[in-house]
């Protein structure tokens, strides 16, 4: 079975879903799917090193780039749409990943043309909070495409059914199919120790982590607000908020001077964390915290409960269900009380942290281990290639 995936961009930058695809297809590739991703050199502002129009292994996987040509946000590129009304009938099925952008939309119409069954994966970009955001550009590209690519879709890809219910009750859709993302559990194995040795800041501290890119929609003027109360109010001193990942330059600059003035020296901005770096610092941490608007999924909620450690999440992740069935958190509202209130309550009591991430790491193992999602996904793709009605 040949199956291509096509995605605006797979750099670091751009968070969880670049990760998660690359991960997927690793996980594919051991379940004997052939695959291919299909996307553009995107880096931000820059480009990705990396050869073009031309097929290299890249992260483990077989990749295809194009110039990303307009447009940091659509991430247009003529030429992937050309590339992919000449060879997409040559897949048994396309995984489009993402909504508002060039490259889905040039994929479903590729597929159309050549009659090639497709799936598109929103990435929680057909959440109600989501569709609020930019909404006047969202409503001009359902009008160009969006809505003829989901009605043309074999499937719909969510990640959790919380994110299935939004859409489908914001859209009036349907053929959505649930399988979650998956962890990969040798890159979570060692200790936190390495960490403390990039940070001296930190020496012995407890700290807790948000492991994201640093975006508006995580909520992390809130948090930081949070943290100074219970550091200062709460007599919580000698924790330390760590907080991971990148984003825009001049956002960052706010977020640093707005901790400083009012956590001091408690908040640590360590930038972009992979590998055995990201590996340490999450197994170091006592908390991992989530307060966003809006998400889909949370790779790194999940990454950290494969770890053994607690999550403090808003009820707006789409895990939160989960996480709170299983007791493998804390979950809180967006009010900044039920935040604060859900922060100093695992500050302060080590036993149910450690009870907490326990029953995390054993969630993990029953549902988001990467074989068992991509065994899911073979038998999708199988199904959809002979035409069964999901």
């Amino acid at each position: 079975m040949k199956v291509l995936h096509v995605i605006p961009a797979v750099a670091p930058r751009y968070g969880g879903p670049s990760q998660a695809v690359i991960q997927m297809c690793q996980a594919l590739r051991s379940e004997e799917v052939e695959v291919l991703i299909a996307t553009t050199d995107a880096d931000g502002s820059g480009r990705l090193p990396v050869e073009i129009e031309k097929t290299v292994v890249y992260e483990g996987v077989p990749i295809i780039f194009f110039p990303r040509q307009l447009s940091e946000a659509f991430k247009y590129s003529h030429f992937l749409a050309r590339w992919l009304n000449k060879n997409v009938a040559d897949f048994d099925i396309v995984h489009i990943h993402a909504v508002f952008s060039h490259s889905s939309l040039a994929a479903a119409c590729a597929c159309e043309t050549k009659k090639v069954p497709y799936i598109v994966r929103p990435l929680g970009s057909l959440d109600p909070w989501s569709l609020s955001q930019k909404r006047f550009a969202k409503k001009i590209l359902f009008r160009m495409g969006v809505n003829q690519m989901l009605e043309g879709a074999s499937s719909i890809h969510y990640t959790t059914a919380a994110e299935k219910q939004l859409a489908e009750d914001a859209l009036g859709i349907n053929s959505g199919v649930v399988i979650p993302l998956g962890v990969n559990q040798e890159l979570l194995r060692g200790s936190g120790k390495n960490f403390r040795e990039l940070f001296p800041k930190l020496a012995n501290s407890p700290y807790v982590l948000l492991l994201s890119r640093v975006h508006h929609k995580k909520n992390i003027e809130s948090l930081l607000e949070v943290f100074s109360a219970v550091i200062k109010e709460g007599g919580q001193k000698e924790w330390k908020l760590v907080i991971a990942g990148n984003g825009e330059r001049d956002y960052i600059e706010k977020l640093k001077q707005l901790a400083f003035e009012k956590c001091g020296d408690n908040v640590i901005f360590a930038g972009w964390l992979d590998g055995t770096r990201k590996a340490a610092a999450l197994r170091g941490a006592e908390l991992i915290v989530l307060p966003s608007f809006q998400e889909n999924f949370g790779l790194s909620v999940v990454e950290a409960l494969a770890c053994c450690v607690p999550v403090l999440i808003s009820t707006q992740v789409n895990l939160s269900d989960e996480i709170q069935a299983a007791g493998a958190g804390w979950v809180v509202n967006l009010q900044a009380d039920s935040l604060q209130r859900g922060l100093m309550e695992a500050l302060q009591d080590t036993g149910e942290r450690r009870a907490r991430g326990a029953a995390g790491e054993r969630l993990v193992r029953s549902r988001y281990t990467w074989p068992a999602v991509a065994k899911q996904l073979k038998e999708l793709y199988g199904s959809l290639s002979l035409g069964q009605v999901q």
